[in-house]
């Protein structure tokens, strides 16, 4: 799977960059989405606009962490792996026996977009199993990215050199669009536009990066681990009725 956000939709981290990578463009031409057209056979893309785009493509996938795609009121998301606790979630969001793991996905991102009572940390952490997904909501323009407690999906972000935020399953395909700007997904961690990474397993510390160095010593993007030292505050929740935009708590 692949998406590249704007990063008026999905401002990738500064830790990220590498003064190594050089001019990398991840949209100029379509060169990135045609080179995974051309090692992932059977790809579709969906472009959005200026927003960016999002592929995918059933070929070479692991059959014990399948990818999924849906769109769901202009909500589009990649889904990849396997959620143990879905009967459970289906019967919290209110879903039918037909729902699977991407649309589980979506409606959970939905009941917290439109203010549910679970904040964003936990609604991540209630999903039990082995994924990585990244979502996009076309109406309000923001970006919804998580990987599981253990890393158990291949998961690569970057930035290419015009800010634009890159991330798959494939890390040849991160490299060939953001150079040495990339690194794997922080394993526990959502992102989302308007709060950045954070850890859903520690949803009170900040996450601090840590320079990745490659084997000629140069810096390549960064990991980003959970500052024990350091505590956020905690975000109240907004009383019933309240004129305040939950999107913008998440």
């Amino acid at each position: 799977m692949l998406a590249v956000f704007d990063k008026s939709v999905a401002k990738s981290p500064e830790a990220l960059h590498s003064p190594h990578s050089g001019p990398v463009l991840a949209l100029k031409d379509g060169v990135l989405v045609h080179h995974f057209g051309s090692t992932h056979p059977g790809s579709v893309t969906v472009n959005l606009g200026s927003d960016g785009l999002i592929s995918y493509s059933l070929n070479k996938q692991n059959p014990l962490l399948p990818r999924l795609f849906a769109v769901v009121d202009d909500i589009f998301c990649l889904f990849q792996g396997h959620i143990e606790n879905v009967a459970l979630l289906k019967q919290q969001y209110g879903l039918n026996k037909t729902a699977n793991e991407v649309v589980i996905v979506i409606e959970a991102y939905r009941t917290l977009r439109d203010r549910g009572p679970y904040p964003a940390d936990q609604v991540v952490r209630d999903i039990q199993g082995k994924f990585a997904f990244i979502l996009y909501d076309s109406a309000s323009k923001a970006a919804f990215i998580a990987a599981d407690a253990d890393g158990s999906v291949p998961f690569f972000w970057g930035t290419d050199s015009e800010g634009h935020l890159v991330l798959s399953d494939d890390d040849e395909i991160v490299k060939k669009g953001c150079g040495k700007s990339f690194a794997p997904f922080p394993k526990g961690c959502f992102f989302t536009s308007s709060k950045g990474l954070r850890s859903f397993e520690h949803p009170l510390n900040e996450v601090k990066p840590v320079p990745r160095v490659d084997s000629s010593g140069q810096v390549c993007g960064a990991t980003f681990t959970v500052d024990a030292e350091s505590k956020r505050e905690a975000v109240g929740m907004p009383r019933v009725g309240s004129a305040a935009n939950w999107s913008s708590n998440y």
